[in-house]
Order: C-alpha cells, then sequence, then structure tokens
C-alpha cells in the first residue's frame, strides 16, 4: 500500500496518444544598459539571443532531467522565439512545444522559457546587475482528453492563428 506522501510517477500506460502542443512565455526586464546590446547583439559575452533560442529548445528536450517525476518525452517540435520590447528594455521568450503523445507538453514550453530567460541573464549580467525575471505563464495547451485551453488573461494573436 502507498504511502500518503511517497511520491510517484503518474502511469499513462493505458492513456491513448494524441498530438499536444503547448505555448509558454516569460519576461526579462533589462535595463537602459544591457537592453541596447542585447537587441543590438554586442553584449560582451556575445549574441544573447541566438544563445537564449537554442538554450531554451534544447532545455524543452531535457525536461525530465530539471523536473522530478515529469516523463521524458520524444518532442515533434520546439520552438523559441525572442520578443523585444524598446518601450520598457524588457525582452519576452515565447516556447512553443509540440510532440505525439500520452501526457501533455505544458512542462516542455515552460522549461524552455525559464532557460532561455536564464541564459539572456548569464550574459547581461556583465553589463547591469539589476535584471528582473518574472510574468512565466502557460498560454495556450492542446491534445488529450480536454482539448484546447486558452489562458483567460490573453494570448498574443500568432497563437490564436496557429491554433485555429
Amino acid at each position: 500500500m502507498r504511502e500518503h506522501n511517497q511520491l510517484q510517477m503518474i502511469d499513462v500506460s493505458s492513456k491513448r496518444a494524441t498530438p499536444r502542443r503547448a505555448v509558454a512565455c516569460g519576461t526579462i526586464w533589462l535595463g537602459p544598459i544591457a537592453y541596447p546590446q542585447v537587441r543590438d547583439r554586442t553584449l560582451p559575452k556575445g549574441d544573447a539571443l541566438a544563445l537564449a533560442e537554442t538554450a531554451g529548445i534544447q532545455a524543452s528536450k531535457r525536461c525530465s532531467d530539471w523536473i522530478p517525476l515529469c516523463h521524458p518525452l520524444a518532442l515533434d517540435g520546439a520552438r523559441v522565439d525572442c520578443e523585444l520590447n524598446d518601450t520598457n528594455a524588457s525582452l519576452t521568450i515565447y516556447a512553443q512545444v509540440a510532440a505525439h503523445a500520452k501526457t501533455g507538453v505544458e512542462m516542455e514550453a515552460l522549461t524552455a522559457v525559464q532557460a532561455a530567460l536564464i541564459t539572456i541573464w548569464d550574459l547581461a549580467k556583465q553589463v547591469e546587475a539589476n535584471l528582473i525575471i518574472g510574468n512565466t505563464r502557460l498560454l495556450l495547451k492542446e491534445g488529450g482528453k480536454q482539448g484546447c485551453w486558452l489562458n483567460p488573461d490573453g494570448v498574443p494573436e500568432w497563437i490564436k492563428n496557429e491554433h485555429d
């Protein structure tokens, strides 16, 4: 018999594999010194945008190594996009992950976002120490018995368009 506090990986063996997709995002506020260097790809350590996209994709593929009890999934696709905001010197990371699986890919998308954000932090900290990461959230999840879920606080149009 299982003890109350004993951890376990959820058994998905009886579930049917279906197409799954998740989109997540998060933001880093860079400030007046680091932001133009990230935007112009002139940070001393190199191109933070390219490295963040690569780190996010790589992290999405290794999500189960980061999060205990998370199922390892063979991903069909992972994409990370960076959106610069000149108005408030911020960068929003979007991660989209897809798989044909028995369980969702939300954690893979969220892990991709976090890895990309901390990669930006690592490259920008040399020129500006006062960085802020926040607003990480799931925007969309599709597949499985729940169907499609869109974040009630809003979803960018490009995500809606890819969903329709």
